[in-house]
């Protein structure tokens, strides 16, 4: 089961640019100013209307006022959560992300009418400096069992290939680059360069600078049948990699991404895509400046079975 029709979102409470973040995240801008969080609100509520009103369910918790979590808002680096009713806590480089990991919030999921039933907590890592940062480094193909990951300082192939053991996926280790700063340096998140879809996959190929990994890459989409829709990097940077597909309670396929994203494809790009899904956008300019992140990272998927 590839896609699902609910996700959980986190409600900014104290939004801005993260510090500890942009250390090795390349797509932050310092734009912050005394606006920033109420123009986040503004585009994280524009964004849930319009998932719930193509009929996604959108499970939706408030940030805690509590302690500083200014990334509160990309849930999907530290849980995700699978169909045989298990949590997975992540490993979180920027020590004022691992604040993000409440329990109230698992709490809500589960009074939202989902059987949590295990916790799987991977967190002790970071004791050892080792991250692992849930599907923003992970990208799972969950029909073929195959997970990609672009090994970077937040994602640890030791790390990566464990889980996959413990879950029973491939990995397919790789390494991307962007240029930023005059020289190639390692993308922080590999949901940033790629999509993987029910029936597609988007990817920036141009990022994989070793041809024998990139080939590999494009062996293994190829050989699990996919239609392959490569974007540039300068699409990349306009987070044209930073997509995902939902269904609807009805069963209706969509692409979600952000218009800044959607802006930068070119027409037969679009018509490749809507060949299978309809597409969803929504203005994220301020969450992708100052954050660093976009659509994608703003929604974790939630597989868990129904009570």
């Amino acid at each position: 089961m590839q896609t699902t029709d609910t996700v959980l979102m986190i409600e900014p409470v104290n939004f801005g640019f993260n510090a500890e973040t942009a250390a090795n995240n390349y797509f932050q801008t310092n734009a912050e100013n005394a606006n920033t969080q109420e123009k986040a609100l503004e585009e994280f509520n524009a964004f849930v209307a319009k998932l719930r009103a193509k009929k996604i369910n959108v499970i939706t918790v408030k940030d805690s006022a509590d302690s500083y979590t200014p990334d509160s808002i990309f849930p999907n680096n530290w849980v995700s959560f699978d169909e045989n009713g298990r949590a997975f806590l992540y490993p979180m480089f920027a020590e004022n992300r691992r604040l993000e990991r409440r329990p109230e919030i698992l709490e809500a999921v589960k009074n939202a009418g989902f059987s949590l039933k295990e916790i799987v907590d991977l967190s002790a890592s970071e004791k050892e400096n080792l991250f692992l940062e849930g599907t923003g480094s992970i990208i799972f193909d969950h029909d073929k069992k195959l997970a990609y990951g672009s090994v970077s300082l937040r994602l640890d192939e030791n790390l990566f290939k464990d889980l996959c053991v413990k879950i029973g996926y491939e990995p397919i280790v790789f390494h991307s680059f962007q240029t930023a700063n005059g020289e190639r340096l390692p993308i922080y998140h590999t949901n940033v360069m790629m999509c993987v879809a029910e029936d597609f996959v988007v990817i920036c190929l141009e990022c994989i600078d070793a041809e024998i990994e990139r080939e590999k890459v494009i062996e293994v989409i190829k050989n699990s049948g996919k239609e392959l829709i490569e974007i540039s990097e300068s699409q990349m940077h306009q987070f044209a990699g930073n997509m995902l597909q939902l269904k609807n309670i009805n069963g209706e396929k969509f692409l979600i991404m952000s218009e800044s994203a959607f802006k930068s494809l070119v027409p037969n790009q679009i018509e490749n895509i809507k060949k299978y899904c309809e597409i969803i956008y929504a203005n994220l300019e301020t969450i992708e400046t100052n954050g660093g992140g976009s659509a994608r990272c703003m929604l974790a998927e939630v597989f868990l079975p129904k009570v």
